[in-house]
């Protein structure tokens, strides 16, 4: 029995040994001024992108791909796992709609089922949440009765699973999920021989907290160390800690031979005023530095995990400005939306960092201390701001209440200062409670005071 361990990695090697110094991509396409999938593949090819995830399974791409050597991960929509997984026969539709035609031509190398349907606000009780293994039991039962043997079945998490962080060690999944569907999930990748994905961002977890957590640290950057005091391992940076949480927290419910792959990790090159450190020397740091890491020679793998591969997809392709959410939202891209650089990078490793031009300088590592104001971006077509005023409007008697007639704010009447207006005050109001100024993308941060005369608009102060 002491060899089931030793049998299972070395499948599972075998199995990932292909992907080794392969660098994947996120290809999202929340634009509406992105290159043709055609021109993208044209360019993915030429940046020598070695896998791509879709976040479906997009048949004029996948057909495009056909004859590459490019590996490819697909998603099954989180709408479409009720329905597969309530029935064996709706997962052998999927598999022949949407795989059947393309492999093995296409390398499609792994299905995702569903993304981030395990989070920290999951009903764990829901229809969705329930179905997702019988789903992915489904697909898997699919492939397997077409003698598609080399694609992986798994989903995507995210770090919001992980209820402690830090030290590694002492990580533990949130109660409610360990106690229902993570068990479930964790017994399918381990029969299968599959991975477990996880969405990884070090951005997110030094932002969070810049004044404890060192940037170069978050950055692959410096010489410094952690060591975690449960186990003694030693962390040269906060991704290996990330990884290693989710490993531990995985070990604690009994599997202990598990991998992991890195669904999206990346870093932002803009963002909203109040989100430090987005810009486009630490995304360069990031980026490159993760590439270093991920295609050396000889797999680094973790502290807890050495010397394993990891699959691992940066976020993203394009910057993409349909996303809705912060700033930052829209500028994880590697490329502008004409193909060309955000800043240079090469994906397969092999350029010295020393042989890269000079970055921009960092302007925002330190959070911003000051009053902001929300206000309609000046890029925004004005015919898009009645509908968006009307609804913050509708929120409650007092968001709007200064732009009735008569009252202070109501001149100049202005469909864009009165959704200025309309925005600032609604954001100052419910920020504590999670509220950003964006308005799907009607909206920007400003330092600015748009206030004039007797009209005062409402601030926040970070």
């Amino acid at each position: 029995m002491a060899l089931l361990p030793l049998l299972f990695s070395s499948l599972l090697v075998v199995s990932l040994a292909e992907m080794s110094g392969k660098i994947g991509v996120n290809y999202g396409r929340e634009g509406d001024n992105l290159p043709s999938p055609y021109e993208s593949i044209q360019i993915m090819k030429s940046i020598k992108v070695g896998q791509i995830k879709l976040n479906d399974s997009n048949p004029e791409i996948l057909t495009l791909l056909s004859g590459t050597k490019i590996h490819v991960a697909v998603t099954v929509p989180n709408d479409d796992i009720i329905r597969i997984g309530s029935n064996d026969s709706m997962a052998e539709q999927w598999v022949r709609n949407n795989i059947l035609p393309h492999y093995p031509d296409t390398m499609i190398r792994f299905v995702l089922v569903g993304d981030r349907v395990v989070n920290s606000n999951m009903d764990v009780n829901g229809t969705m949440e329930q179905s997702l293994v019988p789903a992915m039991r489904g697909i898997k039962s699919a492939l397997t009765a077409h003698g598609v043997k080399n694609v992986k079945v798994s989903t995507t998490l995210g770090m919001d699973v992980v209820q402690t962080r830090f030290p590694p060690s002492n990580s533990t999944f949130q109660s409610d999920i360990s106690d229902s569907v993570m068990p479930k999930l964790l017994k399918f990748v381990n029969g299968t021989k599959s991975v477990v994905f996880v969405d990884v961002y070090p951005y997110f977890a030094w932002s969070a907290n810049p004044t404890n957590i060192s940037l170069d640290f978050a950055l692959f950057e410096g010489n410094i160390t952690h060591t975690d005091p449960g186990s003694g391992l030693v962390y040269t940076n906060l991704l290996d800690q990330l990884l290693d949480s989710v490993t531990f927290a995985i070990e604690k419910l009994g599997f202990r031979n598990i991998r992991l792959a890195i669904s999206r990790t990346g870093w932002p090159t803009a963002g909203d005023i109040d989100q430090v450190g987005a810009n486009i020397y630490n995304a360069a740091t990031y980026n490159r530095n993760l590439i270093r890491k991920m295609t050396s020679k000889q797999p680094l793998g973790t502290p807890k995990s050495p010397s394993l591969i990891i699959p691992t997809f940066i976020s993203s392709l394009y910057d993409e400005n349909r996303k809705i959410g912060p700033e930052t939202e829209r500028h994880w891209g590697m490329l502008h939306t004409n193909g060309t650089p955000v800043y240079e990078i090469d994906l397969t490793g092999n350029r010295k960092i020393s042989e890269y031009k000079p970055l921009p300088p960092a302007v925002n590592n330190v959070p911003y201390k000051g009053k902001l104001w929300c206000e309609v971006a000046p890029w925004v077509n004005e015919m898009s701001l009645p509908a968006a005023l009307s609804n913050v409007c509708s929120i409650d008697n007092e968001t709007c209440a200064a732009l009735a007639p008569g009252k202070d704010c109501y001149e100049p009447v202005s469909v864009v200062w009165h959704a200025s207006y309309a925005f600032s005050s609604y954001w100052a109001k419910f920020r504590s409670q999670g509220a950003i100024c964006s308005f799907n993308g009607l909206a920007r941060e400003t330092t600015v005071d748009p206030s004039r005369g007797r009209c005062n608009f409402p601030s926040v102060t970070v």
